[in-house]
């Protein structure tokens, strides 16, 4: 072999390294390490959240760079490919691409600020098309072709961003799981491994886990990756328990708390319960909820990840599990029980202690109030003479002891008593029917009818056949009220006979008191314009452009709510 290739090969051979080392252990699946480009040219990349990242009722879909807390920057196609879907919301990922690539991926940018001008120019046809700012359109492949490194967007904090960022996915084109964008070679400098911060330990006595199963708070010390129970070296325990953990990941440079990859739990050696956020389908992140202890993020605002698996979580991210990962304690011995926390590179942590099995360390689990069992693996029914609800089956994580209670009508806007449905701390996978019975007076105001929570906020819902019917997401205490009272639009820049010739827009604030806005329209001259909408400042505004020739105008702005309240504004402008 010619010396002078030495290099060359060695060379190569180091990248073949690490290119296998960015390849996450606990994939059982081959993905392309070099068909993808990173969608922003900061360097060095940062994340503000990491993929599978806990958050309210998701697992976080993607990966979110930061932009140093501005807007505006060029946003790439990862690789080559076509646009394969145009979406505009007013919340969600506000302005948002989505690439088909011909590798089977899909390539997914959220909350930019605007559009290439080519894509621009497609989504404002389509918008005026439909009469509509929210758009969601599938364009035929051959319309929007893009190549690799192409400026397709630019990145921005619309929809429900909590700050200027780009969020990026890649999916499954053909089951539209999301997969973790580290595992297809979207690189982020990280040799940092995972910061434990407490241990806690469930006394399950063969129980189903709820708001009563008792737990003991363990605190966690050390650093850099190895971490031991504070002032204890063994913990005594009795029966039936689970594990739960607090953890979370940093990478180099600007770096907040994220998520970790993966957490393993073994027992005396051998493996219980993994847990790996390699990718997971839309239809199940709710089930977040049943990943972590939800009483104690309601309660205590706490993110602990369980080690052990309700019998209706329905996530496919858990493996290796012995008995769902609940561990029983009556041999009398001495066990070692240890954690291993990975990030997206394969940095680890470690959490190792010793459990010995004692009888006299029992702590019974207190009874939960009466009530009636309801299967989480079968549909659920209550009916009385004032209340119907439907739990269909897959709505329940685990059995549960289900308690109803009619509580007083309230004093203000209720057309009924309040129905106490369990109680919020029991989570739910899919919504659940609630049919109430209307008191007489609502009569005149069927079609103004609703459902809300005693916080007042609409759960929806219809008028039929004397009852109010509506889908819930949560339990809680609901009752019947109505909503007459039409949206609000306050003028910001524009009044009667104003010249706004020397501006670029008309802007307003638009709201609702119960229902929600519906729609919103705006008319120059008769005819349909496009106005924009923010739902995080209730800001709705035009742009005004070669639609609006100078002279003298009148312009309408009707705004809708849920329940049909309208409210019109109209007057005279110049240009």
């Amino acid at each position: 072999m010619p010396k002078s290739l030495c290099p060359y090969l060695t060379a190569l051979f180091l990248l073949l390294c690490l290119q296998t080392q960015a390849q996450q252990v606990f994939s059982g699946n081959v993905y392309p390490l070099t068909d993808f480009r990173q969608p922003l040219d900061i360097v060095p990349p940062a994340l503000a959240g990491s993929f599978g990242e806990l958050r309210a009722n998701h697992f976080h879909s993607g990966i979110d760079f930061r932009t140093n807390q501005r807007i505006g920057y060029p946003v790439y196609a990862t690789a080559d490919g076509y646009i394969s879907r145009l979406r505009v919301q007013n919340s969600g990922f506000g302005l948002a691409l989505y690439i088909v690539h011909p590798n089977g991926f899909t390539s997914v940018y959220g909350h930019l600020s605007r559009f290439s001008p080519k894509i621009a120019q497609q989504v404002k046809a389509i918008q005026y098309k439909n009469k509509s700012y929210e758009i969601d359109e599938f364009p035929n492949a051959d319309l929007l072709p893009v190549r690799k490194g192409e400026i397709i967007a630019y990145s921005g904090n619309t929809g429900s961003s909590g700050g200027p960022h780009l969020h990026f996915e890649l999916r499954d084109s053909k089951t539209e799981a999301t997969i973790n964008p580290q595992l297809l070679g979207i690189e982020i400098p990280d040799n940092i491994p995972p910061v434990i911060y407490s241990m806690y330990v469930y006394r399950l006595n063969g129980k189903p886990f709820n708001e009563f199963t008792p737990k003991q708070y363990f605190q966690v010390v050390g650093g850099n990756g190895k971490y031991n129970i504070n002032k204890v070296s063994t913990i005594h325990l009795s029966g039936e328990v689970g594990f739960g953990i607090i953890t979370t990941d940093k990478h180099n440079g600007l770096s907040g708390l994220n998520g970790v990859y993966s957490i393993q739990l073994e027992l005396d050696g051998a493996l219980v319960y993994t847990s790996a956020l390699e990718q997971f389908s839309f239809e199940n992140s709710k089930a977040i909820n049943s990943h972590i202890d939800y009483p104690a993020f309601l309660n205590l605002r706490k993110s602990i990840q369980k080690s052990f698996v309700d019998p209706g979580n329905p996530l496919q991210i858990y493996s290796n599990l012995v008995n769902n990962g609940r561990m029983t304690f009556n041999d009398g011995k001495l066990h070692e029980i240890k954690y291993i926390i990975s990030d997206s590179k394969g940095n680890k942590s470690t959490l190792q202690f010793n459990v010995l099995a004692d009888p006299k360390a029992v702590i019974h689990t207190p009874a939960s109030p009466e009530g009636i069992s309801f299967p989480y693996n079968k549909a659920n029914e209550y009916n009385s003479d004032d209340v119907k609800i439907i739990l269909p089956k897959g709505t329940l994580y685990n059995d549960l002891n289900f308690i109803y209670k009619k509580l007083p009508k309230p004093t203000h806007n209720a057309f009924s008593a309040v129905h106490q449905v369990q109680n919020s701390q029991t989570p739910l996978h899919t919504g659940f029917e609630i049919w109430i019975k209307a008191d007489s007076s609502l009569s005149k105001y069927q079609n103004k009818a609703l459902i809300v929570n005693t916080n007042r906020s609409s759960q929806g819902g219809y008028f039929e056949n004397g009852y109010v019917k509506a889908t819930p997401r949560s339990f809680g205490s609901f009752f019947i009220a109505i909503d007459t009272v039409a949206p609000s639009i306050v003028p910001v820049n524009i009044a009667p006979g104003k010249n706004m010739s020397e501006l670029s827009k008309m802007s307003f604030r638009i709201s609702d008191n119960l229902s929600g806005i519906k729609s919103f329209n705006g008319y120059i001259d008769g005819k349909w314009i496009l106005m924009e909408f923010d739902t995080k400042t209730a800001s709705l505004w035009h742009t005004f452009d070669e639609r609006t020739t100078p002279g003298k105008h009148s312009f309408e702005l009707l705004v809708e709510d849920m329940k049909g309240n309208t409210k019109r504004y109209a007057i005279e402008f110049t240009r």
